[in-house]
């Protein structure tokens, strides 16, 4: 009893703990992103090279897009938009990420509000989206999958009918994981730049089935790339 009091608190999502995954995303890591966790990583450990998330992207982007965890923008910057000109809304904890991914793709005159993903969007007022991209932030926040799924609660306000909620996580120890991949896998959580140890494909499945209609979770490598469709009012 005592044994699993003390796991339950370890996977708590603290404040000290949210902060600190937001924190390791400073200018050092972000100028090495693209080439070392989305081009490197993304294809040698993960096994999920960054094309494969892209076409997942490209699928899923709607006109009026909203992006939580933005990066640096690779895939917004990549994306194949449905319209020429689309309207994007950054969201993220870290103003660096937030200043990093608004500069590079300036072409479309972001909109960059800060938020949080375990409290509501208040920032974001009463906007509204057709996608909502959320690629590689489930496995950098902290607590079970229960705890990280209250970030789709928070978006449904801002959904419009039929839209899209999408993105890649990479998934905690398994069968799926080589000895290299889950050693690092082990040491980033360690780091807490990850906290995914027991991110299970099923729990993120079962989690999205509870909130969303038209449920897609199929792996690549160690990469879950997810979507699900708000059914709207």
């Amino acid at each position: 009893m005592e044994s699993n009091r003390a796991q339950t608190e370890l996977s708590e999502p603290t404040q000290e703990r949210i902060q600190a995954g937001a924190e390791s995303y400073r200018r050092p890591m972000l100028a090495a992103y693209d080439l070392f966790v989305l081009g490197m990583m993304s294809r040698f450990m993960w096994r999920c090279p960054r094309g494969r998330m892209l076409a997942h992207y490209n699928r899923h982007a709607g006109a009026a897009h909203l992006d939580i965890g933005p990066g640096t923008g690779w895939f917004m910057d990549k994306c194949r938009f449905p319209v020429e000109s689309p309207s994007i809304t950054l969201l993220d904890l870290n103003e660096v990420v937030l200043r990093t991914a608004a500069h590079r793709i300036r072409r479309y005159r972001p909109d960059v509000r800060t938020g949080d993903a375990f409290r509501p969007f208040d920032s974001l007022g009463g906007a509204r989206f057709d996608s909502v991209g959320m690629n590689f932030l489930l496995h950098c926040l902290p607590g079970t999958m229960a705890h990280k799924a209250v970030v789709f609660d928070h978006v449904r306000p801002h959904l419009r009918p039929g839209a899209r909620v999408f993105g890649a996580t990479v998934l905690g120890l398994g069968p799926h994981h080589s000895k290299r991949s889950g050693t690092l896998l082990a040491k980033l959580n360690r780091s807490e730049v990850f906290s995914n140890l027991d991110d299970r494909i099923d729990d993120l499945a079962e989690q999205l089935r509870a909130r969303f209609t038209d449920v897609e979770t199929v792996r690549s490598g160690t990469v879950c790339l997810f979507s699900a469709r708000h059914p709207g009012a």
